[in-house]
């Protein structure tokens, strides 16, 4: 027995032509003497006498196709507002490479140098002068700009086969092969060595604390491949910049015991801001990566998130107290710093909505501004703060 499905078949045709139609509506003599009889979709089963029977015609598929319309695939459009847009067309696969249009990461990867060089600044003999703290906090401002784009390269090289199965980067240049693995790698190693030259600006002591760094870059877009917990390699890569403060302003670690335990809480402090705001940064992917086999602490701990982001939260404040401590600081910082981030921090944790990919967004690029905000403002109160004391002390002596 064969089925048939016969779509737009005029009311009197069946009627002239020998169908017989059960189940069918009712309808007016006004409609049956139309000359635009209503259009059925009636469902034919063949008997062995090779006569057909008609049943379940309904109006309702009307409107409806017979067969789904195919859905538009996305591609790719080239950026019409914002700073891309102004760019030569050939120049926007590598400025949205090294993510130029979404500053975030390079502000992320900023606010460690930032707060190493404030906290380093009264350590310095003789204490660093705000012209060069200054001066060292712009020339390690170009450095995250141009180390953040080689990290993207770095990153979007080792997914280029990840990358087209989650919905946010499969449209990134390589990923959408608008640049080969072969000039993205010549273009890294040209970023590479533009990061050489500002890392050159430094004291020669610097060359040799920011060398092993290299190994957490390159290191952690494997990360995601074989634990859960990526996030913590890229704490440990983002958060260098915490100690590299120290040894630029003259600071020997090695000889100082306060600075050297200074330096590494407050390492270990950003290491937990790190997690926490990238925990928050996973969860726009979480369904994607969970598709394409990548790991991430928001798989992993999805369903107890918030409670892991306040335990960060607790870390990363508790540890950046202690560096504050080991420094010396006053209670501009404890008050600033300390109590901006525990702020920050609490508002963000209770208010975003894990659920949502825009508010995710939301809370990752301002939670920056928020918590690194109030650290660096902090800092450079106690610093400005120690600064005038000791001209002070120096005009009494």
């Amino acid at each position: 027995m064969s089925t048939r499905l016969i779509s737009g078949l005029p009311l009197r045709h069946i009627s002239h032509n020998g169908w017989h139609a059960r189940s069918l509506p009712r309808l007016s003599s006004k409609a049956l003497q139309s000359q635009k009889p209503p259009r059925l979709a009636l469902e034919l089963y063949k008997r062995p006498s090779h006569q057909y029977v008609a049943y379940h015609a309904t109006t309702k598929l009307l409107s409806a196709p017979a067969v789904p319309l195919p859905q538009t695939p996305e591609v790719y459009t080239p950026p019409k507002t914002g700073l891309l847009s102004h760019l030569p067309a050939s120049w926007v696969p590598y400025a949205e490479l090294i993510r130029l249009d979404k500053p975030a990461g390079t502000y992320y990867l900023y606010f460690p140098c930032l707060f190493s060089t404030l906290m380093a600044a009264p350590l310095a003999t003789p204490m660093a002068t705000p012209t060069t703290v200054i001066g060292t906090s712009l020339l390690f401002f170009a450095g995250a700009v141009i180390m953040r784009g080689a990290g993207c390269a770095i990153n979007d090289l080792w997914d280029r086969n990840l990358d087209p199965h989650v919905t946010r980067t499969k449209f990134r240049p390589i990923a959408r092969r608008a640049i080969t693995p072969f000039q993205g790698l010549v273009f890294t190693g040209t970023q590479l060595l533009a990061g050489l030259a500002v890392l050159l600006q430094f004291p020669l002591e610097c060359f040799w604390y920011a060398t092993p760094s290299l190994l957490f870059v390159a290191a952690y877009p494997l990360a995601k491949r074989v634990t859960y917990y990526p996030q913590a390699m890229l704490g440990l890569t983002f958060s260098w910049g915490a100690i590299m403060g120290f040894p630029a302003l003259g600071v020997d670690l090695l000889a100082n015991g306060a600075a050297l335990t200074a330096a590494g809480l407050l390492y270990a402090s950003n290491v937990a801001w790190t997690i926490l705001y990238d925990m928050i940064y996973a969860h726009m992917d979480i369904k994607d990566d969970a598709k394409a086999g990548i790991k991430s602490i928001a798989l992993k701990h999805d369903a107890e998130t918030k409670q892991v982001l306040t335990g960060l939260a607790a870390v990363q404040i508790a540890l950046l107290a202690g560096a504050g401590i080991a420094s010396g600081a006053g209670p501009a910082f404890f008050i600033g710093s300390c109590g901006g981030a525990m702020v920050t921090l609490g508002v963000m944790i209770k208010k975003v909505n894990l659920k949502s990919v825009k508010n995710c967004w939301w809370w990752f690029i301002n939670g920056c501004w928020f918590t690194g905000g109030a650290i660096s403002l902090g800092l450079a109160a106690d610093y400005v703060v120690r600064y005038v004391q000791r001209d002070d002390s120096q005009e009494e002596a």
